[in-house]
């Protein structure tokens, strides 16, 4: 090529050279490409040959160009997976698990280093102090564990818990179904701030319980008029609210607010089922009380996993109680959860030891990059778009379209180029925030990131253009 620095054979051939490259690459692949430097001085010809050829191939929509990390490949996966159209929860959690998809949805979870290298070394400990260590099941978990957990939740003396009043279940999902059949809810309502994770949302849905939902506003409160009038007027007898973090809308409840919801289900006798899995996530220490705090504690419960802040290694949950034991205690033995007890012990240690307080600082600490990091590239790249806030903590962003669009389609066309996000109605059950969508970061690198919103970048530019 050397003899052809400046004739047209020489761009023509680098064109060809570049499509057989990205003809090699794996279909539905999203592949950085050469620099212009590195592939001129590999094929020994100039720059702008380079740049021309790799102009051709954006012009023909293989390639990507991403401001400041180069070109990327974007090759057509020879299969996609069909989408069933209706059920959009479906496409998401089909699409989410394909190893060919950049998913920037947000749901991924973000943890740090595994801890179970920590809970397998307890775990011998414990049986070499205990030979005979029998380990039966117990119906409400591990003393031990439920003790540890108690005192985490205990503020003083007149704001405090036992280790009666917690319950242990396998995940989150059987444990508010446990709750909800203790709490016989039937031909009552529940009232449930929104946008709110889909997992929760479809647990009342399964109940078949009627699901009133509060929207929240940009700053994090509710509309206290229209919170009042459904209390007085609806058959709400169960309100589940965030204690701190409302995710995926990644704010906090401003402190008025707050005092005035917990006066008004004071006011009506209205139980709390307060949502706390997030609350650990907050960047920044929130010294204001929560709301099981503000409210009657004969109607509080508490419900949060271990999996948020210790990994999929203690996928458990547990809810907090003092005052429904009879009917709690008889759902938890007739549903016999068999925990494994020697796990739920060496957890409890790492909470003793301090661990897991460490673990979550540093956790806290890396989502806070990520997340910085994530709200600068979309100001970037997607500013004039989308409009969002950064979160108070968690590991999304909550984005709306500036112009009228419902991103179920964008969430379909996007699907095509091999890109997953999350459309807001997700988070609704009545199918509101369609003009909304939840990012997170990738799976892979900051590359992947770039290149995905960049993509998504285009397509909402795309649309409108066609609009």
């Amino acid at each position: 090529m050397k003899a052809r620095h400046n004739g047209e054979f020489a761009y023509r051939t680098v064109y060809r050279y570049l499509g057989e490259l990205i003809e090699q690459m794996a279909p539905g692949s999203y592949s950085r490409l050469p620099s212009l430097r590195d592939l001129a001085e590999r094929l020994d010809v100039s720059i702008s040959t380079v740049q021309c050829a790799y102009s051709m191939l954006e012009h023909e929509g293989r390639v990507q160009p991403v401001p400041k990390s180069g070109y990327f490949a974007k090759v057509p996966p020879t299969q996609v997976a069909p989408s069933s159209g209706d059920d959009l929860l479906q496409d998401l959690q089909q699409h989410a698990r394909s190893t060919r998809m950049l998913v920037l949805s947000g749901g991924q979870a973000q943890t740090l280093k595994s801890l179970e290298a920590s809970l397998l070394g307890i775990e011998r400990q414990l049986l070499r102090q205990y030979p005979r260590f029998a380990g039966a099941p117990q119906p409400c978990g591990e003393l031990e564990l439920r003790t540890v957990l108690a005192a985490r939740y205990t503020r003083s003396a007149q704001l405090y818990w036992s280790a009666e009043d917690v319950y242990l279940a396998p995940d989150v999902r059987a444990l508010l179904e446990t709750t909800l059949a203790a709490l016989d809810l039937r031909d009552s309502a529940v009232l449930v701030v929104t946008p709110c994770s889909w997992r929760l949302l479809r647990v009342f849905q399964a109940a078949r319980l009627r699901v009133i939902e509060m929207p929240l506003a940009a700053d994090g409160g509710l509309d206290l008029a229209r919170f009042a009038q459904l209390l007085a007027t609806e058959p709400v007898r169960l309100a589940m609210l965030a204690s701190r973090l409302s995710v995926p809308h990644g704010s906090l409840m401003p402190e008025a607010c707050r005092q005035a919801v917990a006066r008004l289900l004071n006011r009506h006798g209205v139980w709390l089922l307060e949502n706390d899995q997030d609350a650990d996530l907050c960047v920044h220490a929130t010294p204001a009380p929560c709301l099981r705090e503000l409210v009657d504690p004969r109607r509080v419960m508490v419900f949060s996993s271990l999996e948020r802040s210790i990994g999929a290694e203690a996928p458990y949950a547990y809810l907090l109680s003092r005052h429904w034991h009879g009917p709690l205690h008889r759902e938890f033995l007739l549903r016999g959860f068999a925990l494994p007890p020697l796990r739920q012990q060496a957890v409890a240690r790492l909470y003793s030891k301090g661990r897991i307080d460490l673990h979550l600082q540093q956790l806290r600490e890396y989502l806070q990059e990520r997340l910085s990091h994530l709200y600068q590239l979309m100001q970037l790249q997607l500013g004039s778009q989308l409009a969002f806030q950064m979160p108070a903590g968690g590991s999304c962003i909550w984005a709306r379209v500036r112009a009228p669009m419902d991103t179920r389609p964008l969430f379909h066309r996007l699907l095509q180029q091999g890109l997953v996000i999350a459309p807001g109605e997700l988070f609704s059950l009545r199918g509101d925030f369609h003009q909304h969508l939840r990012l997170g970061w990738p799976a892979g690198q900051q590359d992947d990131l770039q290149y995905g919103l960049s993509l998504l970048s285009d397509e909402l530019r795309r649309t409108l253009q066609v609009r």
